[in-house]
């Protein structure tokens, strides 16, 4: 249902405050470069340090702007069932095309609540969900029994496993009836090996045209061409990361000239020294939001 490369789109600030201007503008460019679908108040999005109501405008405001031209998948997990329920709602009647739900964090569920949580969910709101998997953040990870499980809801649509574990992805792949995209870019095209659906792409919000054209390269069967494009992002793909999503991307965009690094606290600037090794990378692969880069 939900394929290709989907943009886990950054939330721009400007002194303190959501800069929706900004945020339409990189909606519009993200889908001149072809991207397949928009992810608002993901962790890229810094979800956490939204306020309810910049949550929900942040989530119109994307909608909106795609006008139905890509589905947009709007972030409503949290770690209370009953928030995310009240979340998910809201992006259903704003006219969401899907939901990803992050695992609650801090409350470190056992599976079985896991399975509640995103049981009462699906029971309560009718809309395309997507569970997210990424341990690392949360502290706790979805097995794959357990997306297993989840799979015999209708709408519970797909995973979005950002484990780093490729076993993990195949284990769900044999297991479940489900579609799984990844969570982490530099393993989209092992997973997609694998039979993996896309990627929800940190990436794609500065390298939109090369994320699209990678899933589409390998779905016509043009694997080497897919390659050639993994081996030379390769390197954006791990400076991404060099310190917190989504304090590099953010810096990466800045350096193109096209917003703010703003992100809020507890995140802050990245150090000198690693904005000199993102520096170096985003020069070497030659970032320009927007343009097609084969």
């Amino acid at each position: 249902m939900f394929r290709g490369s989907i943009a886990a789109l950054v939330t721009p600030f400007r002194g303190g405050e959501v800069d929706f201007p900004k945020l339409e503008e990189l909606v519009e460019r993200l889908i001149d470069a072809g991207i397949h679908g928009l992810v608002p108040c993901g962790t890229t999005g810094e979800s956490a340090t939204l306020s309810f109501e910049e949550h929900e405008k942040v989530i119109e405001t994307v909608i909106r702007r795609a006008d139905g031209r890509v589905p947009v998948i709007a972030g409503t997990g949290s770690n209370s069932t009953r928030e995310a329920i009240e979340l998910t709602d809201y992006a259903a009647k704003a006219g969401a095309d899907g939901a990803l739900l992050i695992t609650p964090y801090y409350n470190r569920p056992t599976q079985e609540g896991l399975f509640r949580h995103y049981a009462r969910v699906a029971e309560a709101v009718d809309l395309p969900l997507i569970l997210y998997n990424v341990p690392s953040r949360t502290g706790v990870n979805l097995d794959a029994d357990t997306v297993a499980r989840l799979a015999e809801f209708d709408s519970i649509v797909a995973v979005k496993e950002a484990s780093g574990r490729l076993d993990l992805a195949s284990e769900i792949l044999q297991r479940a009836d489900i579609e799984v995209l990844s969570g982490d870019d530099s393993l989209t095209l092992p997973l997609l090996a694998l039979g993996a659906s896309g990627v929800v792409s940190v990436a794609a919000n500065a390298v939109p045209r090369a994320m699209a054209d990678m899933v589409d390269l390998f779905r016509e069967g043009d694997i080497e061409g897919a390659r050639r494009i993994h081996f030379r992002l390769f390197p954006l793909f791990k400076a991404l990361f060099i310190e917190t999503n989504p304090v590099p991307i953010k810096e990466a965009l800045a350096m193109t000239g096209f917003m703010d690094a703003e992100v809020r606290l507890p995140l802050c600037p990245m150090t000198d020294a690693n904005r000199r090794k993102l520096e170096a990378v985003v020069q070497e692969v030659g970032l320009e939001i927007g343009a097609a880069q084969h």
